[in-house]
């Protein structure tokens, strides 16, 4: 538990780091432009001092860094993910009140405290602070840095919907025209689906699978493995063939996965009365990857890889496993994680292929 807590530790902080850099920058941008507009229209006194100034609005940034890119953005997003969406807008909406008239009177209060030469907490300071509240920069600043961040949640929401390095992809337009690639598939899927779902009911079979995808997802993350799709109770999971054969990170993911639910074996018991396990299958191979749809427009992958991914993961419940590969996958990794040891099978027949295919599966001796 410790270690993907960790890693999602890493996650959030490595994100808040790029929003802090990303906001004092937009900051700094601000406060040259309404600098230079000033001093075009000569509203700059003889009291005005650039560094207190710029100190200041640094302070400001920073602030607002530090507090929207490592808290508030991440309980915002959150609260999307969670509530309703009415109530998740009027949590932000109060959360970035508090934070915008916390930030705005630290910065001011900075800013009087080198005016008086006294310290921020002091009594006249604060006063003058307060005066912050009535300018017409802070209303014009509150307005601009709530679009900031609404803009914020909303790319972190299309870059959920896309998963971790596919909306980037996306923005640039790499897939706007159909083009060939080498990926890794593996197609995941959970046993006795349909006997579960008549156990618990169409309500609480779907939150079933709403907890097992939601606690794959880190190994997915960890794996730097891309999720395609989610199809019933399977999800398809795809890899570029550079980081999916690093460190064999395609094959990691299935016991990752398997070290996850098994440590939350106890809430799913108590939760469901029954204990998720999965088979899965891989294949690699060349695919058409682009973008498809009109009303609804999604980046799809097309080409016998996938098909033979899914016979192979088919065919778990023939041999008795719980992972196959096709051979010619096995074949490419260059190394197996610690105490993964391979077993042939042998050549097999897959369910709507004219030809038998080489199937290996692996077993865990740790």
């Amino acid at each position: 538990m410790g270690f993907f807590s960790n890693r999602r530790v890493y996650f959030y902080a490595r994100r808040a780091f790029w929003i802090l850099i990303a906001w004092v920058l937009i900051a700094n941008l601000i406060f040259f432009y309404d600098l230079i507009t000033l001093s075009n229209a000569s509203a700059l006194d003889s009291n005005f001092d650039f560094q207190s100034a710029f100190v200041a609005n640094l302070v400001v940034a920073v602030s607002a860094g530090l507090i929207g890119g490592l808290l508030t953005v991440n309980l915002m997003e959150y609260w999307l993910r969670k509530y309703a969406f009415w109530k998740s807008v009027l949590l932000i909406v109060i959360i970035y009140c508090i934070t915008a008239i916390l930030i705005s009177f630290i910065g001011a209060a900075y800013l009087a405290s080198v005016n008086f030469e006294l310290p921020m907490w002091n009594e006249e300071v604060i006063e003058e602070a307060g005066f912050i509240f009535e300018s017409w920069r802070f209303i014009k600043n509150f307005i601009i840095w709530l679009f900031i961040v609404l803009t914020t949640l909303i790319v972190l929401m299309i870059n959920d919907k896309y998963g971790p390095g596919v909306f980037p992809d996306y923005l640039k337009g790499k897939y706007f025209l159909p083009k060939r690639e080498r990926r890794i598939f593996m197609f995941a899927d959970i046993k006795n689906a349909t006997g579960i779902a008549e156990k618990l009911g169409e309500e609480k079979y779907f939150h079933f699978l709403k907890d097992f995808f939601k606690d794959i997802g880190p190994a997915v993350v960890r794996t730097r493995g891309e999720i395609y799709q989610y199809v019933g109770d399977e999800v398809v999971i795809t890899w570029k063939m550079k980081p999916g054969l690093q460190n064999s990170n395609a094959l990691s993911c299935f016991y990752l996965m398997n070290s996850l639910i098994d440590k939350k074996s106890d809430r799913y018991s108590k939760k469901y009365g029954v204990f998720p396990e999965f088979k899965v299958g891989y294949h690699f191979g060349s695919v058409m990857v682009g973008e498809l749809g009109q009303i609804k427009r999604d980046i799809a992958f097309s080409g016998d890889v996938l098909n033979t991914a899914a016979r192979i993961q088919a065919k778990c419940n023939d041999l008795g496993v719980s992972i196959l590969s096709s051979e010619d996958f096995s074949n490419v990794l260059s190394t197996l994680p610690e105490g993964i040891v391979r077993e042939s099978l042998g050549k097999q027949k897959l369910k709507g292929k004219a030809s038998e295919i080489g199937l290996v599966t692996f077993r865990n001796e740790n």
